[in-house]
């Protein structure tokens, strides 16, 4: 098994419309061997392992060797705009996933795919406007702290 450092909270940056099918149809068109994530969340709270946890997973640059991606299905408004858009299933879905995820990799550290963005003024924090992706659209961080 790899070494997880990182369990990585991810919104798929679409409508609660999307579907896992819709979501493989991207991975392909962007010619990933491998999908975004390893866990998905459907608007009904219904979880989706899209890959096994032992293999990496195309889910943040340069990390993907010890992180586990997870992603809930929305994080777009109607408008395009990035937004929580999580249902209470979610919700409730991926604090469940996420508990049983950290047990079983006690040393991983659950983030949002935003926390992986570079501090570019090097105080120590990753500020709002040092992100490169508003994904997952929530603070990942700070929600599942005590996880």
């Amino acid at each position: 098994m790899r070494k997880i450092k990182y369990i990585a909270v991810h919104c798929t940056a679409g409508n609660q419309s999307q579907t896992i099918e819709d979501l493989r149809a991207e991975f392909y068109r962007k010619g990933w061997k491998n999908p975004g994530y390893h866990y998905v969340i459907k608007p009904d709270g219904g979880i989706v392992q899209m890959h096994p946890e032992e293999k990496t997973s195309n889910g943040v640059k340069g990390y993907n060797s010890v992180s586990l991606n997870v992603a809930y299905i929305g994080g777009i408004d109607a408008q395009g705009k990035g937004t929580d858009n999580r249902t209470d299933a979610q919700k409730k879905s991926l604090a469940s996933l996420l508990r049983i995820l950290k047990k079983k990799y006690p040393e991983a550290v659950i983030q949002g795919h935003r926390d992986f963005s570079p501090d570019l003024n090097g105080n120590g924090r990753i500020e709002k406007s040092e992100w490169i992706k508003l994904c997952p659209c929530f603070d990942a961080k700070e929600e599942y702290a005590t996880l």
